[in-house]
């Protein structure tokens, strides 16, 4: 039997979160993935942001993650058939590789991945004890609609990344990224020095940040 609850967690008010956890309070969630999230419309400074983004980039990338995470984790805690505790469950949040380092001109967006990837770490060192197992995956770019590009050899589709995502969970690290191209990024990137990526990272974002404002450009003229 398939249970669908329809949720806009932009606008996740107190009446959303009361239909959330009214939908969920007779379910046995024994897996939860948070994969909620959106970024920039493309590289800025920080003071180009637009108020309506930076509170959209916390509410949709923070809030809907914890609030989830709150509304499940005492179920699976609870007793099973009021005798025995069923502590057992799995927590899968879904953060970035921009948590992971300097990211200028995605500023926001980082932190926030980060608060992910801190948040995760402490829950699973409280709760792996009880039976429940939560864990953050740290993807670089997959191949989806959103994020408008193709498959490469760095890039999975959706398909490939969530195959490789399956097999890491109940891995015995509470931080993965479970995809192997993204992997060697990473073991790539840890060998640069800090101040070095910085400055790579700042060049590319400048360059996408270029292009996204002559769009707007475009728009605006139009």
């Amino acid at each position: 039997m398939l249970f669908f609850l329809v949720c806009d967690y932009s606008k996740f008010d107190e009446k959303a979160k009361a239909n959330v956890k009214n939908g969920l309070k007779d379910l046995d969630v024994g897996i939860l993935i948070n994969n909620v999230g959106v970024s920039y419309r493309y590289p800025m400074y920080f003071h180009e942001v637009s108020d309506d983004e930076v509170s959209a980039i916390v509410e949709m990338n923070v809030n809907s993650t914890v609030w989830m995470t709150r509304f499940v984790i005492e179920g699976m805690l609870a007793l099973d058939d009021g005798i025995v505790p069923r502590e057992k469950g799995a927590i899968i949040n879904i953060s970035s590789g921009s948590a992971l380092y300097p990211m200028p001109l995605l500023a926001e967006y980082a932190a926030a991945k980060t608060f992910i990837e801190k948040f995760s770490i402490a829950l699973n060192a409280e709760y792996s004890s009880k039976g429940i197992f939560v864990q953050c995956q740290t993807p670089f770019y997959v191949a989806t609609k959103l994020a408008k590009m193709r498959k490469s050899f760095l890039v999975p589709t959706p398909d490939d990344y969530v195959k490789r995502a399956i097999k890491f969970v109940g891995h015995s690290d509470s931080v993965v990224q479970p995809f192997w191209g993204h992997a060697l990024m990473s073991m790539a990137m840890d060998h640069i020095p800090s101040s070095i990526l910085t400055k790579i990272v700042m060049s590319m974002h400048m360059a996408t940040r270029a292009k996204g404002k002559k769009k707007d450009a475009k728009i605006k003229a139009a």
